[in-house]
């Protein structure tokens, strides 16, 4: 039995080792991933870094309130980081807010009336016809086969992806590479003629100042189609800007291979509104894999049964179209003959997330949704310094009034409360620098309030352990039991205070959008770092410190003196009486 009380006591005796050890490698791992990561400091918000934050406002049209879902909402976010990106900004962030909001929030350094014109307007979404096309570098586009023929297809009601399936078998049927200039531009020509509507020309002919004008215009066409370069994000965003719907334009697209290619598109055939739905399906009946559904209105079936037929009547890659969403073609599939059933198909090489990502981009050209401007935020990049300076200070306002507060009142404890303070704050520090990299948090003005506000918390927590402690010596105990003594029920005051602080913030976080929720997730991330700091830091710290002459002795500057804490004195145990003796009877 003794032996087993010798093992036990010195297994406790270790543990205050081991829990100081783990804290202190869990520090020195995030610490290593953090200068690991390249972030050594946390990610600032609009507020503090400087920047523009705009809040767009979902209004549904007549009859149609519906139309405002999770699903529209995401495609439209998606859109307009599109949008954002194009405008070769980084570190931007779109996203919903609440039912019915987007924000979208642009760091210093953007034009930030181009953002809102941008990131404002409805997408528009068109089907054009392909006249000719060629990688960004110089090249060949990639072709759907050999032959420049689609597989057959039983429901003769289908439009594949070319560029997608040319990743399948690898062969290239384009336009000969080495054709000359004039060549393609006389190809160009023929194909804008044979685009132009009827009503162009008169029965007479058309008059010499307008074959002039149509002329000057091809020209022009062919001499900004020379000097696209894809391959630059601030061309991309400006490609075909100004065009009309009615009008051919050049535009730039991305292939299955990463690799950017450039077209000449005729005038608009189909517009984004004529698609009814949009879907991705996993075809598992011709083994197509994934791929993109379309359904369109009653007049778009029209438009669309035209424009294929001319289509399936020309040679590669005019018998393609490019489907253009804010003027960038995101996909450019090929026919073979006129759709007339209003469905349509695009097969290739399709992925569940790009078959979804493609079906979502033409759903919005059919969204009963615009967005009105609700508000406009503008925060300088000297405002926003000057606000995290102001934050900083009331930070370090708050730090040394509560240091103090611990000097003057627990006096040689207070070495433990601040020692935890700082492990607290090296924690919350670095998780905040991972966290910005790894989920987009940004540190915003009211997230710094949450950790002022998380000062208070943490030195609470300390405050009743201590209490707890110093209760036990006014029993008369000694310092060593009292420290194991009091943390239990200091442990369960220190959870049930912890967990009702996370559990506001969790609430205040999930019922709240924007800024608001910066503040919540520091206080509840800094909430939980208190509870580790605790039970590894601190109890295990004070354990050891008991074991002190300093600390054990009540030295009057060790904050746990016997007589200035008025304790009782020290518990000493009585012997029971003897019961008397009985006399055996005769």
């Amino acid at each position: 039995m003794a032996a087993l009380k010798k093992g036990r006591n010195a297994s406790a005796t270790s543990k205050p080792w081991r829990s100081l050890a783990l804290i202190l490698i869990a520090i020195v791992a995030l610490t290593g991933g953090m200068f690991a990561s390249g972030h050594t400091t946390p990610r600032l918000g609009i507020d503090l870094a400087g920047g523009t934050s705009i809040t767009l406002a979902a209004v549904p049209e007549a009859g149609q309130e519906s139309a405002i879902n999770k699903t529209n909402m995401d495609t439209a976010v998606s859109i307009m980081e599109r949008r954002v990106n194009g405008l070769g900004v980084s570190e931007a962030e779109v996203q919903t807010q609440g039912d019915r909001n987007i924000i979208v929030n642009i760091p210093k350094g953007t034009n930030s009336k181009q953002a809102r014109e941008q990131v404002g307007t409805t997408a528009k979404l068109y089907f054009r016809p392909v006249i000719t096309t060629e990688l960004a570098g110089g090249g060949a586009a990639p072709q759907p086969s050999g032959t420049g023929e689609p597989s057959a297809d039983p429901s003769g009601d289908k439009a594949t992806d070319g560029a997608s399936q040319e990743a399948t078998d690898g062969s290239s049927a384009s336009a000969d590479p080495s054709a000359s200039a004039t060549t393609q531009g006389r190809a160009v020509t023929d194909a804008l003629k044979a685009d132009e509507s009827p009503a162009a020309t008169d029965e007479a002919g058309p008059s010499p100042s307008a074959t002039g004008g149509a002329a000057d215009a091809d020209a022009k066409l062919q001499e900004a189609y020379a000097k696209l370069d894809c391959t630059k994000e601030s061309v991309r965003a400006t490609a075909g800007e100004g065009a009309k719907a009615t009008d051919p334009t050049v535009a730039c697209g991305q292939n299955s291979q990463g690799q950017w290619q450039k077209y000449i598109l005729g005038p608009a055939a189909v517009d984004g509104t004529d698609v009814d739905e949009a879907d991705a399906v996993l075809n598992t009946t011709s083994g197509a894999g994934w791929t993109v559904t379309m359904k369109f209105t009653g007049e778009g079936s029209k438009k669309f049964a035209d424009i294929t037929g001319q289509l399936a009547q020309k040679q590669s890659p005019q018998n393609q179209f490019a489907i253009v969403l804010d003027g960038e073609v995101v996909s450019d599939p090929y026919v073979r003959q006129a759709l007339t059933g209003g469905n349509a198909e695009i097969s290739g090489n399709f992925t569940q997330q790009s078959a979804q990502d493609l079906a979502n981009m033409l759903s919005y050209g059919a969204l009963p949704l615009t967005f009105r401007e609700d508000s406009v935020t503008t925060v300088t990049a000297a405002l926003g310094g000057e606000q995290l300076q102001a934050g900083l200070i009331a930070g370090a306002i708050g730090l040394a009034l509560v240091i103090l507060y611990l000097l003057f009142y627990y006096r040689g404890l207070s070495f433990i409360a601040i020692a935890s303070l700082l492990v607290s704050a090296a924690l919350t520090y670095v998780i905040m620098s991972l966290l910005g990299p790894t989920i987009g948090f940004a540190l915003n003005l009211p997230a710094v309030c949450g950790a002022i506000v998380a000062i208070g918390i943490t030195a609470d927590s300390f405050i009743v352990y201590f209490e707890r402690v110093r209760d036990e010596i006014r029993e008369g105990r000694s310092l060593r039991p009292s420290v194991e003594r009091a943390w239990p029920r200091a442990r369960r005051t220190i959870l049930v205070s912890d967990f009702v602080s996370f559990l506001a913030a969790a609430v205040l976080f999930v019922v709240t959008v924007g800024k608001v929720q910066g503040f919540a997730f520091t206080l509840g991330l800094t909430t939980v770092l208190d509870v580790v700091v605790v039970f590894l830091f601190t109890k295990p710290l004070l354990t050891l410190m008991a074991r002190r002459k300093f600390f054990a002795s009540g030295h009057k500057w060790s904050g746990l003196d016997p007589k200035a804490l008025g304790a009782k004195p020290p518990l000493r145990r009585t012997r029971r009486p003897s019961a008397p003796a009985q006399t055996k009877e005769a």
